[in-house]
């Protein structure tokens, strides 16, 4: 799960780069979905990948 949260906001990075600087105004709204992805999946890890056996 770690690993999808890391791909996630890699490419709301990349989409916000190319969407911020003008590049594609589509690159934009990716990017901002992108980023709630990410931060969903990350609150998720954090509270399964914190519990112990």
């Amino acid at each position: 799960m770690l690993r999808w949260t890391v791909i996630f906001v890699i490419l709301a990075i990349v989409a916000g780069i190319f969407g911020f600087g003008g590049i594609s105004e589509g690159a934009a709204g990716i990017a901002k979905i992108l980023f709630f992805i990410f931060l969903v999946l990350f609150v998720i890890t954090l509270f399964t990948g914190r519990k112990k056996i």
